[in-house]
């Protein structure tokens, strides 16, 4: 989401030096974002809570920041941007927090997040920016392997996973419906049982590949850029396959396309259910079913005709 920020960063301060913070089990793809200068990994584990922010912050304080732009909404990120001493700290505004900001603005609403945080530059600058792009720097294969679909199921959040009797359907219509293709299952290495435990009960083993567990963030995009398309839920690997070029089918159950869906529109399809009174919720956990619903009533045939159009392009 913040790859649109740093290039507009780097556009609106040309030659400036740029320094990111970022999630330490997020640092691989930190080396696929061009134009970073320094990346500093932080843990939650090892820094915990806003004391743990705070503590952070000041180990940042003998580079002597001319600015310092805060894009989460947490007190505890804010806390970290004022302790490290920047002579200006930017962010959005938020109770609690914000008069730590030398300069704090409203969240535009209704933009995707993107948008929001190139907005917030645009907004403290008082430049436009018009060129503003999320995308990865990857080792691209020579050529596409043209019957290679990836598919993701997981997510953080329950309400954005696939129900594994869900899963099991779909790959089984994909594999009816694509007969001479291979589907490769991806995942973190905690989410590797999640995905056994929908291969063990699919149909045909042979046209299962199991990657759950098995590649670093960056060898996951270089393995995406030579895919044919990425059917996923609505998490981090649909976000990696769009920033790379990669077509991808989204599957969204909680959550807003409009916010948070994959950046790029070029060779993206969004896919929901549509017809639940609580569509759409912005919920980790769905209460009001269990599991969700949401999800589990997306039609097999609709995903099965996305991926057809995206096979029959000229990419695949």
């Amino acid at each position: 989401m913040a790859t649109a920020f740093i290039s507009s960063a780097k556009q609106v301060y040309p030659g400036a030096r740029i320094d990111v913070i970022i999630k330490k089990d997020l640092l691989g793809i930190a080396e696929l974002i061009e134009g970073l200068n320094v990346v500093y990994p932080f843990s939650k584990n090892e820094y915990r809570g806003v004391r743990g922010a705070y503590r952070f912050g000041r180990l940042l304080m003998h580079e002597k920041y001319d600015l310092f732009f805060n894009l989460p909404t947490s007190l505890s990120s804010v806390i970290m941007a004022w302790a490290t001493g920047a002579k200006k700290t930017v962010g959005f505004k938020k109770e609690g927090g914000s008069f730590l900001l030398t300069s704090a603005f409203d969240k535009t609403l209704g933009l995707h997040r993107a948008d929001q945080f190139v907005d917030l530059l645009e907004k403290y600058t008082g430049n436009t920016v018009h060129n503003r792009e999320v995308s990865l720097s990857v080792i691209r294969p020579e050529s596409v392997h043209k019957n290679r679909v990836l598919i993701n199921f997981n997510s953080e959040a329950s309400s954005r996973r696939m129900p594994p009797e869900k899963g099991v359907a779909i790959i089984n219509a994909l594999i009816g419906a694509f007969p001479d293709h291979l589907f490769t299952l991806l995942g973190s290495p905690k989410e590797s049982g999640f995905v056994e435990g929908i291969i063990e009960r699919a149909g045909k083993k042979d046209q299962i590949e199991n990657m759950a567990g098995k590649t670093s963030l960056a060898g996951l995009c270089n393995l995406m850029a030579g895919s044919a398309a990425l059917i996923s839920t609505d998490s981090g690997p649909a976000h990696l396959a769009n920033a790379v070029g990669t077509p991808v089918i989204v599957l969204f159950g909680a959550g807003d396309e409009n916010n948070t869906s994959p950046y790029n529109r070029h060779n993206l399809t969004v896919i929901r259910y549509g017809k639940l009174a609580c569509e759409p919720c912005l919920k980790n956990e769905c209460k009001l079913y269990g599991i969700p619903k949401c999800l589990q009533l997306i039609d097999d045939l609709q995903i099965i005709n996305s991926l057809k159009s995206f096979l029959s392009d000229k990419r695949a």
